[in-house]
């Protein structure tokens, strides 16, 4: 019998990256130390982490014809991760991010576009098999037609007994108004420290206790804090934390939130506990930090 698989829905993009040896100012001219293409958008990357960690996972989103999405194909097949439920727009732009990347001080910044290329429906959720599936995780994005595919899970999940229903996560990154309906219809929620501040809570502790009341009764609560590490809280109340694992060297922190996700659905989904999967994100993502993109966590999984 095929192993059921992990589902992350969202975004896939074109990360175009300059590795610079100091933030350029305003209209100077400069070399980079590198440059390249790598596959990005959170839910993408979130893939890549979980292919690398051992999980059989698949990706949904939207794609534009042409070379860029053969490019990004082409590396999703070379981290083993299904895209067949991927849906192809013909007539629109694919979505890019150019990253500057400061080697200097570990920092990423980016510049997103996404022109006109649709997110993925309710309606094209609707044709995808749930049975091959043990957990799905939702980037947030479109969140009215995300709460439709939500309900999709809940009304599958309903007819099979507990421990074979599927565990639903879904990731709050933006300070975007409409995002904030998904706090109570994941079994996991992932908040960013940008949303707990934009909610006003300065501390990991502040953000648990003061965002609980929003996720639904039995649900964990989970926001990473950058080098301040990562905390959980669930519904026996104890707020549980797990200190940052920094690598000697800073290197790159793209990527290093979407692989914090990946790692503790990965855990999770292997019935591990929540401190276990905590400390074991914070692990994954430090490591994660010291090497560009991502082929680096293989190596550090051999040594751990």
């Amino acid at each position: 019998m095929e192993k059921q698989k992990i589902l992350c829905v969202g975004l896939v993009c074109l990360d175009i990256i300059s590795v610079v040896d100091k933030y350029p100012e305003e209209d100077t001219d400069s070399r980079c130390l590198l440059q390249r293409w790598q596959r990005g958008g959170n839910a993408s990357n979130s893939c890549t982490v979980l292919s690398l960690l051992g999980a059989p996972c698949a990706f949904m989103g939207s794609l534009a014809a042409g070379p860029i999405s053969d490019f990004i194909l082409e590396d999703f097949q070379k981290y083993h991760v299904d895209v067949s439920l991927v849906s192809e727009h013909a007539q629109c732009n694919p979505p890019a991010s150019m990253v500057i990347s400061n080697i200097s001080t570990g920092s990423r910044t980016i510049l997103h576009m996404n022109r006109n290329l649709p997110d993925v429906t309710a309606a094209d959720f609707s044709k995808v098999d749930l049975h091959q599936f043990k957990w799905i995780h939702l980037e947030g994005r479109n969140a009215d037609e995300q709460m439709k595919m939500i309900q999709q899970v809940v009304t599958h999940n309903s007819t099979l007994p507990p421990e074979q229903r599927i565990s639903i996560s879904v990731e709050i990154e933006k300070t975007r108004e409409p995002l904030y309906q998904l706090f109570p219809h994941g079994d996991v929620v992932f908040v960013s420290k940008d949303v707990a501040r934009h909610f006003g809570f300065q501390t990991v502790e502040a953000a648990l206790k003061g965002l609980y009341s929003r996720v639904k009764k039995g649900a964990v609560l989970v926001c990473a804090w950058a080098e301040k590490g990562a905390g959980a809280l669930g519904p026996d109340g104890v707020v549980l934390h797990s200190d940052a694992f920094p690598p000697e060297t800073l290197v790159d922190t793209l990527g290093a939130g979407d692989t914090f996700n990946a790692s503790v659905i990965y855990k999770l989904s292997n019935g591990g506990s929540l401190q276990d999967a905590l400390t074991f994100g914070c692990r994954v993502a430090g490591a994660k930090c010291g090497f560009h993109g991502y082929d680096g966590i293989s190596e550090m999984l051999r040594n751990m």
